[in-house]
């Protein structure tokens, strides 16, 4: 445990925290540009750095802050990332940084299986396009004390799109510490790290975890952690350059295990909707039955939807992948 808490560092300094240090990190609030120290000769080679989290965790408000974009924001828990979205070059530590934002898993306006085929494709092509990937930030909430089964869905599909071998590479940022009580902001932090259903695996695997405090000074140092690292391969990009297909992947598995515990459950609540009709019916109840009729077409329309995509994902990917390549004028490298 005393090796998982010394990687959760504040993004203030290079010491770890203790409560002196705890207490100097500035709440989180929408704020001016801090000012940072001047840049290091840009080089020539552009590093890339993937972001994500769930829907509403601030991995917009971040690259935004910390580049300088101005990508749109959703607001609570609507998504506005439909697809992966890159934002305007910017230096850090001498490197040139572009980063992605993607969609979550428990997106607003797509299916979990739009999502894995849009990241897939777009790492993929990231992948044959030469382009250096050296790090992957998850955002997190430290004002989520109770992580909804959502939330748990989103960091499972993304340790399975990243695989162990990339968990060095990984950082898990906190945010949005200014709209929580620092002692509770504190007492989750240590829940989140040191729990086997949260954090603890990646951080025992060299992963690291850091706070934001949503200032430009504390997005860049959170990246001077990653633009020096050698480059990562996802397990996602491993596997399908190594020509395995989408649906026997590892991401895919896990989707297909989440798709169905969900069929599994619209089932039992289309018995309950047929038993609470039939009920209605003897009552002649003829509003209720109306509802019940319009909330089971939905549940059954849900539950056809889950199972199409599923077994158009292959297909769907390969067209993904062709229009992002098209997009970025991808060569074979």
């Amino acid at each position: 445990m005393g090796q998982i808490l010394a990687r959760i560092i504040p993004c203030i300094g290079d010491k770890q925290f203790g409560d002196e240090e705890s207490k100097k990190i500035t709440e989180t609030k929408e704020t001016k540009e801090t000012k940072v120290t001047p840049p290091s000769p840009v080089t020539s080679e552009t590093v890339y750095v993937a972001v994500m989290g769930s829907t509403g965790s601030g991995k917009t408000t971040f690259i935004n802050v910390a580049s300088g974009s101005e990508l749109r924001v959703g607001m609570g828990l609507e998504s506005c990332t439909n697809e992966v979205q890159t934002s305007i070059p910017f230096t850090v530590g001498g490197r040139q940084v572009l980063l992605l934002d993607t969609p979550g898993f428990d997106d607003t306006t797509m299916t979990d299986t739009d999502v894995l085929r849009i990241i897939s494709a777009y790492l993929v092509a990231m992948n044959k396009q030469g382009a250096r990937l050296v790090g992957v930030i998850y955002m997190q909430r430290i004002s989520d004390f109770k992580v909804g089964g959502s939330a748990r869905r989103d960091l499972r599909m993304f340790q399975e799109l990243c695989g162990e071998e990339a968990y060095e590479n990984v950082i898990v940022v906190t945010n949005m510490w200014g709209t929580v009580p620092h002692e509770d902001g504190v007492a989750r932090e240590h829940e989140l790290a040191t729990k086997d259903i949260f954090y603890k695996p990646i951080l025992e695997r060299k992963g690291i975890m850091l706070r934001h405090d949503n200032t430009r000074e504390s997005a860049h140092r959170i990246l001077e952690q990653l633009v020096r690292k050698e480059p990562a391969v996802l397990r996602i990009q491993r596997e399908l350059a190594e020509g395995i297909d989408i649906t026997q992947t590892a991401a895919f598995r896990q989707l297909d295990r989440e798709l169905s515990e969900l069929a599994l459950q619209h089932q039992k609540n289309l018995e309950q909707l047929k038993a609470d009709m039939a009920r209605a019916e003897q009552e002649m109840d003829e509003e209720t039955q109306n509802e019940l009729a319009e909330e089971k077409q939905k549940l059954e329309d849900e539950l056809r939807k889950a199972q199409t995509q599923a077994s158009k994902l292959a297909s769907d990917y390969q067209a993904e992948l062709r229009k992002i390549e098209e997009k970025l004028h991808v060569r074979e490298v």
